[in-house]
């Protein structure tokens, strides 16, 4: 089985080439899986895309505009263990991703296999960058509450460092750093709460954060009101804290447990099991490597919903492919940011209609 397969190698450890030839296989079966149990699903393939169900390129395999999962129900059982949503924007409705258990599992199988070979097989004390009110609906899961319940099984003896507020429980840091601080520890948050919840709360030496570890995601466009870039937000929190093993990543609720991991060059990685398309926005067509454009992302995850091949609302580029930096082969990739809404607004307006029709 192609995901079996890829799941089981070492992480970033397969070439571009092989590794294409091996997700194909693996989302073409998933694009006759969708095709016979997803309605609407169908007929946006038959309406938009004659009818394909074997791609003989990734960049072929038929996609969905992510914002269509706002817009509809899309679902390929009959009922969901776990309806995952996204934080959306007021007044918009977020999106609603159904996942039953295999998927929920493959999910899990796919996120340990990217993040254990950073951390280890120990289980490490971990400080929560987020309020455990996050938790508080496990059947209705925000991409918040996904990230954090996803991240919980990597540490031991979890603290949640904010309030229902998302203030900084300042007595709860201390007492966990007085116990775990003088070992190696994990944290995990959201990127505008690590700068808003835990950074500005704190004077520079006032904690020590030197031996943790801290993945976080999502929330860059918050942090555009206080113009802090990738590079700014890492040296405000060595400066501030002595905190040095940051890693980034990119993700989505769409694709949960595809992430790509910042490695030491600065770029983003996709997981085996997961790949990048970037496009013109203008024409649709694949850019070669160096060249911006719209991303896609395809997944071998997604099998309770057909969210194997998305395109975003993300700008970003190839930056290399293969190079091997950190050991890691595959694509090399940069986020830019945002594309207008307006300019995507044709795409999805197009197959939203065919898939209600």
């Amino acid at each position: 089985m192609t995901l079996e397969t890829l799941i089981e190698r070492p992480a970033w450890s397969v070439p571009q080439a092989e590794k294409e030839a091996l997700i194909l296989e693996g989302l073409n079966a998933l694009t006759r899986h969708h095709a016979k149990t997803c309605p609407a699903y169908v007929r946006i393939l038959d309406r938009v895309w004659g009818g394909a169900l074997d791609a003989a390129r990734i960049e072929d395999v038929p996609f969905l505009p992510v914002s269509l999962f706002k817009e509809i129900d899309l679902k390929s059982m009959e009922s969901a263990s776990m309806v995952l949503q996204s934080s959306g924007t007021t007044g918009q409705r977020p999106s609603r991703v159904f996942v039953d258990s295999e998927t929920a599992t493959l999910q899990s199988r796919a996120l340990v296999a990217s993040i254990k070979p950073l951390l280890g097989d120990k289980r490490i004390p971990m400080l929560m960058l987020d309020t455990k009110q996050v938790l508080s609906d496990a059947r209705h899961m925000t991409a918040r509450g996904a990230g954090v319940l996803g991240f919980m099984k990597f540490g031991a003896k979890t603290q949640f460092a904010l309030d229902a507020a998302l203030s900084a429980q300042t007595d709860v840091i201390k007492a966990f750093l007085a116990q775990n601080g003088g070992a190696p520890f994990l944290m995990f948050g959201f990127t505008w709460l690590v700068w808003t919840g835990l950074y500005q709360q704190f004077a520079d030496g006032e904690i020590d954060l030197s031996k943790g570890i801290l993945f976080h995601s999502g929330g860059w466009k918050k942090l555009t009101e206080y113009k802090v870039s990738n590079d700014a937000f890492r040296s405000a929190l060595k400066r501030r804290f002595g905190l040095e093993r940051i890693y980034n990543f990119y993700g989505m609720v769409e694709q949960i447990g595809s992430v790509f991991l910042e490695a030491s060059d600065g770029c983003l990685y996709p997981s085996n099991i997961a790949d990048i398309i970037v496009r013109d926005d203008r024409t649709w067509m694949p850019v070669p490597p160096g060249v911006p454009g719209l991303i896609q992302l395809v997944s071998l995850l997604p099998h309770s919903y057909p969210g194997h091949s998305l395109l975003t609302e993300d700008l970003g580029e190839i930056v290399y492919v293969d190079r091997g930096i950190d050991g890691r082969l595959g694509k090399a990739v940069r986020i830019l940011g945002r594309v207008a809404r307006a300019e995507l607004r044709g795409c999805s307006d197009v197959i939203g209609t065919t898939a209600g029709a």
